[in-house]
């Protein structure tokens, strides 16, 4: 069996979108978010405004490049699981592996930088409700899963609640051991063979 490779446009568009992050987010931590503009960005990147914006939709959006990422993988969490996995645990995993790809030491200034801005926090607060409706949907329509519609968005917002608490804890592991051991209650709460 062969693994279908990325195909020359794909890396060449994923490489522009990179760059064009990687240079934002170096000008903003440099000169600070309000005072960079997108056509800094797009000179600086060396591409037109018009490539930027094929791919971000906004300035916010080049602070959270990985935005579209995270979404993926939290859905991915439920409906990629093992038939026999437990669901909180996928969860706890996925949630676990994205706080320790933003808790690194060069996170601190980039979460400095949000806090400090309020178009950003804004743009984090509206990111973080879609990412649990996303999640939401995901469960709701697992045929695995017996809890009503309303216990999956619940679970979800937790989930994604989670992951801001976690990341922000002083000892990041404990807070997602108690966090997740909370989690797991409330969904076997929610069960209709309880």
């Amino acid at each position: 069996m062969t693994v279908p490779t990325t195909g020359r446009r794909e890396r060449k568009k994923a490489a522009t979108r990179q760059k064009i992050a990687d240079t934002a987010l170096r000008l903003f931590l440099e000169r600070g978010y309000d005072a960079v503009g997108i056509r800094d960005v797009a000179a600086e990147a060396d591409v037109a405004v018009t490539t930027l914006f094929s791919h971000f939709a906004s300035k916010e959006a080049l602070v959270f490049e990985q935005d579209e990422n995270f979404e993926r993988r939290l859905t991915q969490a439920v409906t990629g699981r093992g038939p026999h996995e437990p669901l909180v645990l996928a969860l706890r995993r996925e949630i676990q592996a994205m706080v320790q790809h933003c808790t690194g030491d060069d996170a601190a200034p980039i979460y400095r930088m949000i806090d400090a801005s309020r178009a950003l926090r804004e743009y984090e607060e509206s990111m973080r409700l879609r990412h649990a409706e996303s999640l939401a949907t995901a469960l709701v329509a697992d045929p695995d899963l017996s809890q009503s519609e309303t216990a999956c968005r619940t679970i979800a917002r937790f989930v994604i609640d989670a992951y801001a608490l976690v990341r922000e804890a002083a000892d990041p592991d404990a807070a997602l051991d108690e966090i997740f051991r909370m989690i797991e209650a409330a969904w076997e709460a929610t069960s209709p063979s309880r």
